[in-house]
């Protein structure tokens, strides 16, 4: 069977909770027992539909969203995730009017032993199939080997065993055993996000048939611990050999067969195969899977969001029956009973919500042109708008977004630089995922339609992966105007001509072969970004010291952009602290926004940034031709972060651009004694 982008057989899906009842049905036993699990968080950014997840004895892929429907049917309702802002993101992105965004298919348990939520959770199967015996190098598939996971509460303990293992020549003991097999870690990928497994048949025998037998038995040699890819493959039948190294290298391409266009992840292959080259990866390597993932902090919606997000809620209820109840608004409220909570409306406000649901979607040019223009920081631009607004009394709640501000008076100790200060003392983020990539991150690849790896076979998905993460944090703004002398004082140096030639270079030389042209310069942040990304960096070490949490776990978000069309310049970050599997956090983080401590957090914090103990390499470091790197005065002992802190992965930092250091006088915040 086949649909309009991939060739999937559909006969056998992955439905685990239906292959339980069949064999319940047929009076077959089979242990269940559960093998390993994930937060929301790490399913999100690290083990997503189509990543590698280790499990302690073998690895394994959580599939594609159609398989997911098959575990939220047994469910009479679904949860939704209430987001309009990164919603109507998500459905421009994924080009679907009707996307929704749902959590993750969990649900907490009562007891140890109880059974609420067993018939919920992220299907996957095993990947690679290709598994290798640790006793005697035997190199098999799946069905070679067996499955044991007899204990209930030792995850630790599932695993695939070679029942009949007679060890290697010279072993002493040569007795049949049954000996654990570990994944074979080598797999085949390409840059439009296609996976397969290794032909190691077709590799040992160099294409060809083995001329010994029809199923050989194949061998995974490897003696040596070094970099890249050590193991040799060996016919026990015929008794070739061929390493892997053959497979790395300037000259790969040429003995590596095609992409045959395969997602794994979707058990699904593209029409008439991919054709481009592939390149060899190993199964926990970092550039096996890049999440591309859109965020929001949910902010109190304005009358219209409202109306909008209303409308948009008839309108999916309604499908094609609203054009014939939309004149009838007694009908049309009977209709929607259940469906849409309506009865607090007007006829006219109703009557409004039906016209605006029953207008035209944007045609198809339409829709391309703006997803070609849409810009990742129309997302922050709402929250920086509302966060210019005073909160109503010393501590204004909406219960709706989840987000508690107070505004915080300025201690006389306070740099004058910073001119607001508010105290988030709850806070909703929700994040969800739009697809991936392989090889290459999404910014590295011209942000191209055809290199995201879609996360269903369906055109138009209906629903997403999301989470909510509830937390706490601080707001600081910078002056605008002494922002903007100073980034136009930068703009004139030659210290900055460095960092943008360093980005041109960086840019040519890592960026995706298969993309489209783009200029370097539309990606280089600006100094202001630059200033605030490195002042969000020390804070953010200062703070960890005294908040309670450690600093991998307070993360920014920057608002920092000059002047355009439809928006104001801004200059201000947040930093927070969030969880996405509890109820919030202990407010250790936003108590020290209060004016005394938070004079003292900022005072420290520039005047750590003044030293590191990499100066003065570290404060004089400026890339020259050749060196590409996107850094300046920052290193990892003085303003680089973890990357669960950091939103640029330790790029556009330099403490020059905050504070005065010797030999430089470009310091937003000057001289720090």
């Amino acid at each position: 069977m086949s649909d309009a982008r991939f060739i999937y057989d559909a006969s056998s899906p992955v439905d685990p909770l239906g292959d339980a009842d069949r064999e319940a049905e047929q009076g077959r036993k089979h242990n269940r027992a559960k093998v390993g699990s994930g937060r929301p968080s790490s399913l999100l950014y690290t083990y997503g539909p189509g990543a590698i997840m280790d499990l302690p004895q073998f690895t394994i892929m959580p599939t594609g969203l159609d398989d997911w429907d098959r575990i939220w049917r047994r469910r009479d309702g679904i949860p939704q995730i209430r987001a309009p802002r990164l919603r109507e993101v998500v459905r421009l992105l994924l080009r679907s009017p009707d996307v929704q965004l749902r959590p993750f298919p969990w649900q907490a348990k009562k007891l140890s032993m109880s059974n609420e939520g067993s018939d919920l959770g992220v299907p996957a199967r095993v990947f690679p199939q290709w598994l290798r015996c640790t006793g005697c190098d035997m190199l098999g598939s799946l069905s070679q080997f067996d499955y044991t996971n007899t204990h209930p509460f030792r995850t630790d303990l599932a695993c695939f065993e070679h029942a009949k293992c007679i060890g290697r020549k010279g072993d002493k003991n040569r007795k049949p055993a049954r000996r654990p097999a570990v994944p074979a870690r080598y797999l085949l990928a390409c840059v439009n996000g296609h996976l397969d497994e290794f032909p190691y048949d077709q590799w040992v025998h160099r294409g060809r048939r083995c001329s010994d037998a029809e199923f050989p038995a194949l061998k995974m040699i490897d003696r040596t611990a070094g970099r890249g890819a050590t193991a040799t493959i060996m016919c026990g039948s015929c008794g070739l050999t061929r390493p892997m190294n053959e497979a790395q290298g300037e000259k790969a391409s040429d003995n590596l067969p095609k992409c045959r266009g395969r997602h794994p992840h979707l058990d699904a292959f593209q029409p008439g195969g991919c054709g481009l080259d592939t390149r060899l990866i190993l199964v926990g390597a970092s550039n096996l899977w890049f999440p591309a993932t859109q965020s929001i902090i949910v902010m109190p919606e304005s009358q219209e969001e409202r109306a909008s997000d209303l409308a948009d809620q008839i309108r999916i209820a309604l499908g094609d029956k609203l054009a014939k109840y939309r004149d009838d608004l007694e009908i049309l409220r009977d209709v929607l009973d259940g469906k849409v909570d309506v009865s607090g409306l007007s006829d006219a406000a109703l009557t409004q919500a039906v016209e605006l649901a029953a207008q035209p979607p944007a045609s198809a040019e339409e829709q391309e042109e703006r997803i070609r223009t849409w810009d990742p920081v129309d997302l922050l631009v709402p929250e920086w708008r509302y966060l210019q607004k005073d909160p109503l009394g010393a501590r204004h709640e909406d219960e709706m977004s989840g987000l508690t501000l107070s505004k915080r008076e300025l201690a006389p100790g306070l740099r004058p630089e910073i001119t607001r200060v508010l105290a988030v003392e709850r806070l909703r983020k929700v994040n969800a995922i739009v697809g991936f990539t392989r090889i290459d991150t999404m910014d590295r690849v011209g942000d191209l339609p055809r290199r995201l790896v879609p996360l269903t076979r369906a055109v138009r998905p209906e629903w997403t992966v999301a989470t909510e993460d509830r937390g706490e944090g601080i707001f600081l703004q910078l002056d605008e105007t002494a922002v903007a002398t100073w980034e136009e004082r930068v703009y004139d140096t030659t210290l900055w001509e460095a960092h943008r030639d360093a980005h041109r270079r960086n840019f040519q030389r890592r960026f995706s072969e298969t993309a489209e042209l783009v200029d370097p310069d539309t990606r280089l942040k600006p100094p202001r970004y630059w200033l605030v990304h490195t002042l969000a960096h020390v804070l953010i070490r200062e703070l960890a010291l005294t908040c309670g949490y450690s600093a991998a776990s307070l993360s920014e978000r920057l608002y920092a952009w000059p002047e355009a069309e439809g928006r104001a310049a801004a200059a201000g970050l947040l930093i927070c602290t969030t969880a996405s599997d509890s109820d919030g956090t202990l407010g250790g983080l936003v108590q020290l926004s209060e004016p005394a401590r938070l004079a003292r957090v900022v005072s420290n914090a520039l005047h750590r940034a003044t030293r590191c103990s990499s100066d003065p390499i570290c404060a004089m470091r400026t890339p020259q031709d050749p060196e590409d790197f996107l850094h300046g005065a920052a290193c990892h002992c003085c303003a680089m972060a973890s990357e669960t802190s950091c939103e640029r992965a330790n790029r556009f930092l330099d403490r020059r651009f905050l504070v005065d250091l010797p030999g430089s006088e470009l310091g937003f915040f000057g001289y720090v004694d």
